[in-house]
């Protein structure tokens, strides 16, 4: 039995290859979320006309990794604070955001997200949403730096071996 989140943290590459680290996610996908079109291209979300941000569909086995270890791992990848930009990458298509499936699964994230809200100075800019919908990006994205190890990453490589390294 696997559940899934929705996690926006700016460029789907990066965010990716960092949740493939954590031991229990069994499977990913990078994509478009929460925007008002019907099966968008890169190029139509690159305009920042369509709504949708760069996501990445995560599939874990609870009884190895649980959610609130998902989303704070999540939180410890991104500046939560930074609207619409992680790292060198600006456009709405790259804002921050959990997107849920499940409303049961508030219990656990709002807790979180409330306490790092509590924390900052600024006002939290990560969005806490229902997935209204998804939409796989096109192959070539897919798993982009298993194929590519020296693309563009927003992530720094030490927060991926610490993502590695963190339920062990």
């Amino acid at each position: 039995m696997t559940k899934e989140i929705y996690l926006a943290g700016g460029c789907f590459w990066g965010t990716e290859h960092y949740f493939k680290q954590i031991r229990g996610v069994v499977a990913t996908s990078v994509g478009y979320a929460n925007g008002t079109t019907v099966a968008p291209t890169y190029e139509e979300v690159y305009t920042d006309r369509t709504g949708y941000a760069e996501c990445v569909h995560v599939v874990y086995d609870p009884e190895i990794v649980g959610l609130e270890h998902l989303i704070k791992m999540f939180f410890r990848s991104i500046d939560p604070t930074s609207l619409n930009q992680q790292g060198n990458d600006c456009g709405t298509r790259y804002r921050t955001g959990i997107y849920y499936t499940d409303k049961q699964d508030l219990e656990i994230i709002e807790p979180i997200y409330n306490a790092v809200a509590d924390e900052l100075d600024e006002p939290i800019a990560v969005e806490l949403q229902p997935l209204e919908r998804f939409y796989d990006a096109e192959e070539y994205h897919q798993d982009y730096l298993d194929k590519h190890p020296t693309g563009y990453c927003h992530i720094p490589m030490a927060l991926m071996l610490m993502a590695k390294e963190s339920n062990r």
